[in-house]
């Protein structure tokens, strides 16, 4: 069955070989920061320690995806977009999951326990985005949904501005608390900065769509 499916996929349409495996890789995403999210709001470490397994089984589908992608954009000769446009978004879904896995690898590495607020509303905007992210992109294969997209967009770009003030707010906190031991201090910097990276990415994800936008009216 399998060369038989290898052979289905070939003679696919190029918008629905695409559209399958992206479909399939924000799915993915998703999940993991619905997940992500679970992690965030525990306080044992041997819960995260079990999460983050799960979560590592994401990572490496979402690495499975890509590489599929790109097998695809080397056997496609026609592609539904510019290639280093389909080349940049599946990146971007991949930079953000490697983020999401390497945030919760701190927090267990670092063995910090606590769920504190700015932690859990940073895992509440990035399931926010990656749900703006999968909408958006079951879109753009139709470029008639071009008012839709850009309000997904737009969406994304107000949810990474609530960001970037949750990481100021929290990295102003970390440095004001009196008494708190300088390393643990370093330590979640080092989480919310990973957090705000991950963000950072699903801005630029939406960036990648709207030169589809462009590019393809």
């Amino acid at each position: 069955m399998g060369k038989v499916d290898a052979v289905i996929r070939w003679f696919m349409p190029k918008e629905e070989r695409f559209h399958e495996l992206f479909a399939k890789d924000t799915a993915n995403l998703l999940r993991a920061a619905r997940l992500f999210a679970d992690f965030s709001q525990g306080t044992s470490i041997e819960v995260r320690r079990v999460k983050m397994a799960e979560l590592k089984d994401r990572e490496h589908e979402g690495d499975r995806i890509t590489r599929q992608i790109f097998d695809a954009l080397n056997s496609t000769f026609l592609t539904p977009f510019d290639r280093e446009d389909i080349r940049s978004l599946a990146t971007d879904l991949d930079d953000i999951l490697d983020s999401l896995e390497g945030v919760a690898q701190y927090l267990v590495i670092f063995e910090l326990a606590e769920a504190p607020e700015g932690l859990r509303q940073f895992a509440d905007i990035l399931v926010e985005m990656a749900g703006e992210i999968d909408r958006t992109t079951e879109l753009i294969w139709n470029l008639a949904n071009e008012p839709k997209i850009q309000e997904s967009i737009v969406r994304i770009s107000d949810l990474e501005n609530r960001a970037d003030v949750l990481h100021n707010t929290v990295i102003a906190d970390l440095f004001r608390s009196k008494g708190r031991d300088p390393l643990e201090i370093l330590k979640w910097k080092e989480v919310y900065e990973g957090l705000e990276n991950a963000c950072d990415q699903c801005k630029d994800f939406s960036h990648v769509v709207g030169n589809v936008i462009v590019k393809n009216a």
